[in-house]
């Protein structure tokens, strides 16, 4: 799924190969592959904790947008913790979902604006703010009723990740009322069995990078975007014997994004079959090429 790429990063992509001992890839254009979404189309709702995690959750939502005509909605948990930062964050993260292909709303209902007291006290206590965030996530997703969800994990070691993801899981039985397919993305902890490993090739990185260089205030004290590269190959390490079972060989590419992955359907959920995505396949994990039909 090679694309052409006007990047400035992807020569620092190429770098990390290099230093790896991996050849580099011929550049290429595949610009016809790409795909913008139809009447109709299948919707990914996104939910990113802060402004930039609609980036750190990795490929997944990107690949369906772009290259499957998807719908992706990126819902703004948060705008962060800054509240001298959180208009210039609402528009570098809306920035970056346009770069995306992604439409952007707020969980607030109220652009440029965040949901308040997004905290895992706020879960175990079930306070008014809590029931009032799980209210607005449930209006979301029943008016969207999407195919796939991106969230954390459960155990993503930032407290407003981990309350994102208590927030889908609240707001689920009342708002889906078909099947969808959750996938739940790390960064600050990665998970013990994740089930979907989703190859990116050297361009695929550099686009992630691209986005995540268009939250400026975020790279200045943390130029964070530079490392990516580096996170999707030690993810590629890991998917190799995760998503595989222990004692497989290794992936024969350099960059993975690992996601846990479980299906919410009739009130329960149930563990979809371990996948390896390659950028060369045309199949789909079954419940996701339901999903398309």
């Amino acid at each position: 799924m090679s694309k052409a790429h006007s990047s400035l990063f992807l020569t620092n992509v190429e770098g990390f190969l290099k230093a790896a001992g991996y050849p580099v890839p011929t550049r290429e254009t595949d610009e016809n592959s790409r795909r913008t979404p139809s009447r109709g189309a299948p919707v990914c709702v996104l939910f990113s904790p802060h402004p930039d995690d609609e980036v750190v959750a990795g490929p997944l939502a990107w690949r369906l947008s772009q290259f499957y005509g998807w719908r992706v909605v990126n819902v703004a948990v948060t705008l962060g913790s800054r509240l001298d930062r959180r208009s210039a964050r609402w528009a570098e993260q809306k920035n970056c979902c346009e770069f995306l292909g992604f439409e952007l709303v707020s969980a607030s209902a109220t652009p440029g604006e965040g949901l308040e007291g997004i905290h895992p006290n706020q879960a175990l206590e079930q306070t008014d703010i809590w029931k009032s965030a799980v209210s607005r996530v449930t209006e979301i997703l029943n008016a969207l009723q999407p195919s796939v969800i991106i969230c954390p994990h459960e155990l993503d070691g930032h407290p407003t990740h981990i309350a994102t993801n208590l927030l889908i899981r609240e707001a689920l039985p009342a708002a889906i009322t078909g099947a969808v397919d959750v996938f739940f993305s790390e960064y600050w902890n990665t998970q013990l069995c994740p089930q979907l490993a989703v190859e990116l090739d050297p361009s695929d990185v550099a686009t992630l990078m691209d986005g995540l260089a268009l939250h400026k205030g975020e790279i200045a004290r943390n130029p964070y975007h530079l490392l990516l590269p580096a996170w999707f190959m030690d993810s590629a390490r890991r998917g190799a014997e995760r998503v595989q079972p222990i004692g497989s060989e290794g992936f024969k590419f350099p960059f993975a994004c690992l996601y846990g992955w479980k299906r919410w359907e009739q009130s329960e959920w149930t563990n979809p079959n371990p996948f390896v995505w390659r950028t060369k396949d045309k199949a789909w994990p079954s419940s996701m090429l339901e999903a398309q039909t």
